[in-house]
């Protein structure tokens, strides 16, 4: 059986670190498996989706370095889910009710206070005719809730292990809206049985739907996809990340510098037994995928981490890999400056910073204050800074000066470094000197 696996988001927002965790667990899995990742598209809420977070998700799964064999729409399909939605009602497991929000709301709580779960009464399904016509003559119109079974659905998961739900402790879900719209169940089901999906990988919060859903399966095909639900994605500090997401989106993350192969090499490792480091490539961690190394706890994300393992990418990164980047941003300089700088940032876009320095104007960090004495100093070294400047410069220049001022160590080297560059720390300067050329180096080093 070739396995076929779908990334199923829904085009009302941005891709964010959450979702596409889930989008990386299908790639790797079917990666790993050599079968079929299909893109679908979850647009049935067609006033909230747009064609602009349609092509957002497609570009940010691109340049994840993600891809796809086979997608669709839900908008165009919308036939096969009132073909299988009359099926249901064709054999009583489809039925119309006819309560308010308000109604519903009510019942909940006073079951609750009864100390009772809150679960549907299914007092539609005991409406006479007459009742549903009185109700449409008040200008209500029906939703459509599925008929559980009220048994146990027990599955194998794939990460979890064996499951079971108790279709009698939750309600019957709703699967056609008052205005005719189709929730995200039926349409779910309906196209993981027609792309013939043989697993559905997706977060843990959705265990419990995946009873109600097993039981659709059932009503309508022989076909049973496997599940596989991961651990939900968590702070660092254990705390819930769903109101972080804005700001890890796709288009944030890659709007800050950060590399797509370092979100995928964390959001591939955390919660595994595997260590989190930087993978040579995509196809390292498709290889190195696996559900038994899933770990039950939640997957701690955390942004420091982030950006420790997009410095260390970085850190390595040849320059043709970075060259038509670089020139976008208006940075000079070449390999031999990529080779200089590379140590020092944790985002491409600082190279911008350090190619102001060595070719621009500077801009000092708050550890770049210098007393009366250091100005003196850097006075003083300027005029003894030779014209010609090569890498041997700094060495002998700096020696020449130990001697002339018996300063040494620190207090040597950082005033110079700070009145050079107005930062603390930084690349070599032996060779940032040379970058930096005379003149620019002589007018710092005067306060100019």
């Amino acid at each position: 059986m070739s396995v076929r696996v779908r990334f199923a988001p829904s085009p009302t927002g941005k891709l964010h670190v959450g979702n596409v965790r889930t989008a990386l667990m299908n790639a790797l899995f079917v990666g790993n498996a050599g079968g079929t990742f299909i893109l679908r598209i979850d647009d049935t809420d067609v006033e909230r989706s747009t064609q602009a977070f349609e092509e957002g998700i497609r570009s940010d799964l691109t340049w994840l370095g993600m891809s796809w064999q086979e997608t669709f729409n839900q908008s165009t399909r919308f036939d096969l889910y009132e073909k299988a939605a009359n099926k249901l009602r064709a054999e009583g497991l489809l039925y119309a009710c006819y309560e308010t929000g308000e109604e519903l709301d009510r019942q909940r709580k006073l079951q609750r206070v009864q100390g009772k779960p809150p679960v549907y009464n299914r007092a539609g399904l005991a409406l006479t005719d007459d009742e549903k016509s009185a109700f449409e003559a008040e200008g209500r119109s029906p939703h459509w809730r599925f008929k559980l079974s009220g048994g146990s659905v027990t599955w194998q998961d794939a990460i979890r292990g064996e499951q079971s739900i108790d279709t009698s402790s939750i309600s019957d879900p709703v699967l056609i809206r008052g205005d005719g719209s189709f929730l995200y169940t039926l349409p779910s089901v309906v196209d993981d049985i027609d792309a013939g999906i043989t697993h559905i990988i997706r977060g843990e919060d959705h265990v419990t739907n995946s009873g109600a859903q097993i039981e659709i399966f059932k009503a309508l095909s022989a076909h049973m996809p496997t599940f596989a639900h991961s651990p939900l994605l968590v702070g660092k500090d254990g705390g819930k990340l769903s109101k972080r997401f804005a700001s890890l989106s796709m288009e944030e993350l890659r709007g800050e510098g950060i590399e797509p192969l370092a979100i995928c090499s964390l959001l591939a490792k955390i919660g595994t037994s595997d260590p989190i480091e930087i993978a040579p490539d995509f196809k390292t961690l498709v290889e190195g995928f696996s559900f038994g190394k899933i770990a039950r706890a939640p997957a701690r994300f955390d942004e420091d981490e982030l950006a420790l393992l997009n410095a260390r990418l970085l850190n390595h990164m040849p320059f043709g890999d970075v060259e038509a980047r670089l020139l976008d941003m208006g940075v000079q300089g070449g390999a031999e400056f990529w080779e200089l700088v590379r140590a020092n940032i944790s985002k491409l876009s600082d190279a911008r910073q350090w190619n102001d320095i060595i070719y621009g104007e500077i801009t000092r960090d708050e550890s770049s204050d210098l007393d009366q004495d250091d100005l003196d100093f850097c006075k003083l070294a300027a005029t003894s800074l030779p014209s010609d400047i090569t890498e041997q410069t700094w060495s002998e220049w700096t020696t020449q000066l130990k001697a002339q001022t018996g300063r040494k160590g620190k207090t040597l080297f950082l005033p110079l470094r700070k009145a050079l560059t107005g930062q603390g720390r930084g690349p070599e300067m032996n060779r940032l000197l040379v970058m930096m050329g005379y003149e620019r180096a002589h007018m710092r080093l005067k306060g100019g």
